[in-house]
């Protein structure tokens, strides 16, 4: 398994989940995968990098085939959340950071691993293995003062359900995960409520459980993905009338 974004928040909760498994683990993070003990895992492969250097990402992809072969579970966890306002010039360059991490790099992380798995999905019968993509329930509509953030979470979800169809047939499964609000140092400085917030190991249970599943796509917890079909049900101008005066997350470059 090769899990990016591994050092903390969702990324570290699945990577914890699935060492408790007994897997091999291929970690990629920033500031240093595999530091956070992982009992139960067979071997833990560590990637310190930025998943926006990709020949080091590529890299590493290769080295993990070569060390530990074909994985059957592949997830782009890496990701960044920040307030952006179109208005101010300094923001146009978070934009371009935010869609490059969120979107770009997991096209880069899973890139290398397609056609090994096709091949040897096509090779061994009954191996299906699967990339998995972190999209978010932001990604459903727009939200204001998270421009950036809703951009590169809805261009996922579609990106994701292009490569679903794209695969289909070929043995490889392509799952798109949205989180709901997960208690994740990512979330701590939001300055609104969050209903239904979950625990990061729950919501790693949850996200095994539906990629065992099999399932195209799914949103947890799921009292968010009632949230997120009632809010893609609303007409613009309601949702526009309900959403005008939310609270914005705060932007890097100074107060909203």
């Amino acid at each position: 398994m090769f899990i990016t974004g591994a050092s903390s928040g969702i990324g570290a909760a699945l990577a914890q989940h699935y060492a408790q498994g007994g897997a091999i683990l291929g970690l990629v993070a920033r500031r240093g995968a595999g530091e956070q003990p992982l009992a139960g895992a067979a071997r833990v492969l560590s990637y310190p990098l930025d998943v926006n250097d990709g020949p080091a990402l590529r890299a590493a992809a290769l080295d993990f085939l070569l060390a530990a072969g074909v994985p059957d579970i592949v997830i782009a966890s890496a990701g960044i959340s920040v307030g952006t306002l179109t208005e101010h010039l300094e923001d146009h360059a978070v934009f371009e950071r935010v869609i490059q991490t969120n979107l770009l790099a997991m096209v880069a992380t899973f890139q290398p691993f397609i056609t090994p798995m096709r091949d040897a999905a096509l090779a061994e019968r009954g191996f299906r293995p699967c990339l998995v993509g972190l999209a978010s329930v932001a990604g459903v509509r727009g939200l204001p003062g998270s421009g950036a953030y809703s951009a590169s979470k809805a261009a996922v979800i579609s990106y994701c359900e292009s490569l679903r169809v794209e695969l289909r047939g070929s043995g490889v499964r392509v799952v798109t995960l949205a989180p709901g609000f997960i208690d994740t140092p990512m979330t701590a400085i939001n300055p609104y409520p969050m209903p239904f917030l979950m625990p990061a190991d729950a919501f790693a249970r949850r996200a095994a459980q539906a990629i065992d599943r099999g399932v195209s796509q799914a949103v947890i917890p799921w009292q968010m993905g009632v949230v997120a079909r009632l809010l893609r049900g609303l007409p613009n101008w309601l949702y526009d009338l309900a959403f005008a005066r939310a609270q914005h997350k705060p932007r890097q470059g100074g107060p909203h």
